[in-house]
């Protein structure tokens, strides 16, 4: 490759300076050099350019792949270069091998090449994950499993093809990887049962990064921050990381409270039983309250009737949903809900009823008796 590069350079060179071929190789070693300063000038000029004119079109991949690629290809100059210059030196006395820059230069494109693919996939899983008006968001943790897939498959494709330049039969490799995956299988079941745990996590989606889940199988209760092929890091209500590996996740019950349509008010609120002849009233006023309510979800099971005698109380049940799904705004709509229910009470002149007991005592006829009772009552 040498010859075939620098012959047609330096052959008009030496025609016009024949005194230059006493110092060919050191002549050679300055046109590779000067070569490749003009070319990564010229590369940079050129893909600056067409960078800055494609970034005004709607297309965005072509974009995005040269972005990507620049920086890969422009070390795949300097290495090239570097090649020639070690072929150089090696022909002329110093302690180079000749096979070296060939080398270099094989194994350099290989790794560079994948380094571009790998650089394009983080890119493109960067652009669309992030959130753009008037772009659709692609949903991130699908783009994660991805762009996970895609960098596996690039990384087995670079070292298998390195594996076949350094001269290693891949043949021989992948049927001893057909022998030895049994023998893998069984010394890494925990590890392979965690990743096609996370691969059913991928692919079944029960939840996303940025949920809020919940087990009731287990103490697992947070907002998921990411999901790997071994583990789902799991950020706790009080800021502490909880690594969960995700063959768990096979194997117990999983709620998606981030996913949940409305958030309910449940209550029972107890009246007195000398109120009696007002609670018909307070409940229809309590119902129409709630209809009207503007966060109150009607479409959803509406229930305010009186549900229960109470050992002290008429209990009457307020059963509905709130609009939001937002913790902090679903409890100011229930408190809202709460202080309108105190004060529909209040207008009725009833009253919230508290623990009572009425004691009836048998054989006294007088209140002369009462005196010694309530002492000896008091004495026990």
């Amino acid at each position: 490759m040498l010859e075939q590069f620098l012959e047609p350079l330096l052959t008009p060179l030496f025609n016009r300076w024949p005194g230059l071929v006493d110092y060919s190789w050191q002549v050679a070693a300055t046109v590779v050099v000067a070569l490749v300063w003009i070319l990564t000038v010229g590369f940079n000029w050129i893909t600056g350019r067409l960078i800055k004119r494609l970034s005004k079109k709607a297309p965005v991949w072509d974009e995005l792949f040269l972005k990507s690629i620049r920086t890969p290809l422009r070390l795949l100059i300097w290495v090239i270069g570097l090649s020639l210059l070690l072929e150089i030196f090696s022909r002329n006395g110093l302690p180079v091998s000749t096979e070296f820059g060939a080398g270099l230069r094989r194994f350099g494109a290989i790794l560079l090449v994948a380094w571009g693919v790998l650089r394009f996939i983080t890119t493109a899983e960067t652009y669309f994950t992030t959130p753009v008006k008037g772009r659709r968001q692609v949903d991130r943790t699908t783009a994660d499993a991805v762009a996970k897939l895609l960098r596996l498959v690039v990384a087995v494709l670079a070292g298998l093809t390195l594996l076949q330049s350094a001269g290693v039969s891949i043949s021989g490799i992948l049927a001893f990887g057909g022998i030895g995956g049994i023998a893998v299988g069984f010394a890494a079941k925990d590890l392979l049962a965690n990743f096609f745990g996370g691969l059913m996590v991928y692919m079944d989606r029960p939840f996303r990064v940025g949920d809020w889940i919940r087990s009731p199988d287990k103490d697992i209760e947070g907002t998921v921050e990411h999901i790997g092929w071994r583990l789902t890091r799991i950020r706790t209500f009080d800021q502490r990381p909880l690594y969960v590996p995700n063959a768990t996740f096979a194997n117990i019950s999983v709620e998606n409270p981030s996913r949940m349509r409305n958030r309910r008010i449940y209550e029972h609120v107890g009246v007195r039983y000398d109120d009696a002849a007002k609670v018909k009233q307070i409940v229809d006023d309590v119902r129409s309250m709630l209809q009207a309510h503007p966060e109150i979800d009607t479409r959803q099971t509406l229930i305010v009737h009186l549900n229960r005698f109470g050992p002290s109380s008429l209990d009457f049940m307020v059963y509905t949903f709130t609009k939001t799904t937002q913790w902090v705004k679903y409890h100011q709509v229930k408190e809202d809900v709460m202080l309108r229910i105190a004060d529909i009470i209040f207008s009725h002149g009833a009253e919230f009823a508290f623990p009572t007991q009425t004691v009836h005592l048998e054989g006294l006829e007088g209140p002369e008796p009462a005196p010694a009772l309530v002492s000896s009552v008091s004495s026990q």
